[in-house]
């Protein structure tokens, strides 16, 4: 098979990798191009396994004519190239023509076409689509429609990245050109996906498309994803959060494309690929079901395990199989609610990534707390069993649109949500405000976006973790104190210190639950259907309780529980625990409180005026101040 060195504007940007040398990706001049080469054998034989049986017989429901939601057509290309049997490719190429011809007849009536809706978003989806049946069908398409396909998918990528020059033909269609230079947003990997496979597909077809590959690889991947990400996302995930964050799978599988068509490994280019894999496996609650719900949730409110979140680890472990992490994480896909893709047109992706030679390892030896200080978030449980307790505080970077004002909130789970983010019994998943969260609201203020909060403290040890933020910065200076501290007492048992100063605005500690608190004294009482979850506070605020369904008919259930106090320099003060883990709860001074747990005493003094505290546990005193400790995986 021939190939060829790409020529490409900065030739630094593009040496190591996989191709084994310094001279950048190479790649093939015949089609197939794109990663039939590297992985037909792996792939053929894959298909006499279960994933593989499942893929063909929806593909060939697909080529019989059966319309499967969101099917993609590169699926019968794929299947044709694995057969040779030319009815994939019959179907495939019929697909793409439907949407190039639809295209092409809204462009003639002066309108733009579907590609271009919501600002290109699924151009990654359709572009990518056509790019891969283009390569994998090549030699079943005739020259006419070789040419009206290259010619809309040249000119939809043109937009992109031209958004105040494109036009759809003589009519300028200018538009607002959103993420186009933000790695951080879900739409930039559908804008990569188009420029990548397109360029691959059509290197040397089309004037453009060698650009397209050096506008994916040295502008936009090496020039400003790299970047951003080694700077942004230490640690992995997405500052979107997980709803949106997830898109991420849709980079990772870029990567793998790449390197199976190019001989040249992205995935090691910015360390937050292999992180990913560690932040996403600690988001993913103990029962193995759902995942924490970090900002927008519009798919799906509940954020509940879905085949993208199995998608976004399968590609993972493929493209590390060599890591500690990867039977750790086969051990996590098969324990959970989705050991294989529960929707059709995700059937594909258990079939190319499900088949790895990969053990299935076990969770338990993992480290119980992980910090991503990139999109500031922390995670803790008692243990890998699936009835561990969970919790998490949000303390970091506010930078993102699908982001929630959420800096400072708590989350705590255990079989089932006793503290939460409401978004998950809204309708919309949509819910950013601070009164979604469990957190200390500021009057009516709302947290800043380009804000930074910064986890200030971190410390564990035998028994407990700690942990200290400084969320006043959300506030964007109006807000001259807001700090947290949580000390955790494994496994059931969370102490809650806030230190407030907020000039005239009136503070609000929120606690946000799906189940209905009961309020005695100053006990409050949360019962699940499960669990019981106890507060007791231990500063002078009256708690109250707000049905969030009656105050708002986008929420169809779900309570706050809240502690209004004056505006000025205050405290609040909680010991949170499940079922019977605390036994006595008293106070000790304005600042502390001594407890009984996990069959000893245990006293948590907080500092009035500064960050730290003193643990005394079993009788021994431990000193907790500033500074954040290395946590083992």
């Amino acid at each position: 098979m021939k190939i060829w060195l790409v020529p490409v504007v900065a030739a630094a940007a593009c040496g190591g990798g996989g191709d084994g040398g310094g001279g950048g990706p190479s790649f093939a001049t015949d089609h197939p191009r794109i990663y039939i080469a590297a992985n037909k054998d792996r792939l053929v034989a894959a298909l006499a396994g279960p994933a593989g049986q499942r893929f063909k017989s929806t593909v060939d429901r697909f080529v019989g004519g059966n319309d499967i939601y969101a099917f993609p057509a590169w699926n019968a290309a794929l299947m044709g190239q694995l057969s040779g049997d030319p009815s994939y490719c019959t179907a495939a190429i019929a697909a793409i023509d439907t949407q190039v011809n639809a295209a092409q007849a809204q462009i003639s009536s002066g309108k733009t076409p579907d590609v271009a809706g919501d600002d290109y978003l699924a151009i990654g989806d359709d572009i990518g689509d056509l790019a891969l049946v283009y390569d994998w069908c090549f030699d079943s398409i005739d020259s006419g429609k070789r040419t009206a396909w290259l010619g809309y998918a040249d000119q939809a990528v043109y937009n992109v990245w031209n958004n105040m020059m494109a036009k759809w033909g003589d009519a300028s269609q200018p538009w607002s050109g959103w993420a186009i230079d933000d790695p951080s947003d879900n739409y930039f990997y559908s804008f990569l996906r188009a420029t990548m496979l397109l360029g691959l597909a059509a290197h040397d077809e089309i004037p453009d498309a060698a650009g397209w590959i050096t506008e994916f690889h040295d502008t936009k991947l090496m020039g400003e994803l790299v970047p951003t990400f080694d700077m942004e996302l230490v640690g992995g995930g997405s500052r979107e959060g997980t709803g949106y964050g997830i898109s991420q799978r849709g980079l990772f599988e870029l990567y793998d494309v790449w390197a199976g068509s190019t001989g040249e490994d992205l995935s090691t280019k910015t360390a937050q690929t292999r992180a990913s894999m560690l932040a996403i496996m600690h988001q993913i609650v103990p029962t193995l079901d759902r995942i924490v719900p970090t900002g927008d949730q519009s798919r799906d409110s509940t954020a509940a395990l879905f085949d993208y979140h199995r998608a976004y680890l399968e590609e993972l472990i493929h493209l590390f199989p060599d890591d500690p992490l990867a039977p750790r994480a086969q051990a996590l896909l098969a324990q959970s609610s989705l050991p294989k893709m529960s929707q059709q047109f995700m059937f594909g992706y258990d079939f190319i990534y499900g088949n790895d030679d990969v053990s299935v390892g076990q969770l338990d030896g993992m480290g119980t707390a992980y910090y991503a200080p990139g999109i500031g978030q922390l995670y803790a449980r008692s243990g890998w069993d699936p009835h561990a307790t969970w919790w998490n505080l949000t303390a970091g970077a506010y930078t993102q649109s699908h982001a929630h004002q959420d800096q400072g909130s708590i989350q705590i789970y255990k079989d089932e949500w006793l503290a939460y983010d409401a978004v998950i019994d809204s309708k919309s998943g949509l819910r950013q405000e601070t009164g979604a969260h469990s957190l200390v609201a500021i009057g009516t203020l709302q947290q800043k976006m380009g804000s930074q909060s910064n986890l200030v403290a971190l410390h564990t040890g035998d028994g407990y973790l700690y942990a200290a933020a400084d969320l006043a910065p959300a506030y964007n200076g109006k807000v001259a104190t807001l700090q947290r501290e949580v000390v955790y007492l494994e496994p059931d048992c969370v102490v809650i210190y806030d230190r407030v100063s907020s000039g005239t605005n009136t503070q609000t500690w929120q606690l946000a639950t799906p189940f209905q608190p009961a309020v005695t004294g100053t006990r409050t009482t949360i019962t699940g259907a499960k669990h019981t979850l106890s507060i007791e506070t231990l500063s002078a605020a009256t708690p109250t309780v707000v049905d969030l369904k009656t105050t708002d008919n986008d929420f169809t259930g779900g309570f706050r529980l809240d502690e209004a106090v004056a505006a000025g320099d205050q405290r609040h003060l909680h010991v949170l625990w499940i079922d019977g883990a605390v036994g006595s709860v008293t106070a000790s001074g304005a600042d502390g409180v001594t407890l009984s747990v996990a069959g000893t005493t245990a006293t948590v003094q907080f500092s009035h005026d500064a960050i730290g505290a003193t643990l005394t546990l079993g009788g021994t005193n431990i000193t907790l101040g500033s500074g954040v400790d290395s946590l083992p995986e």
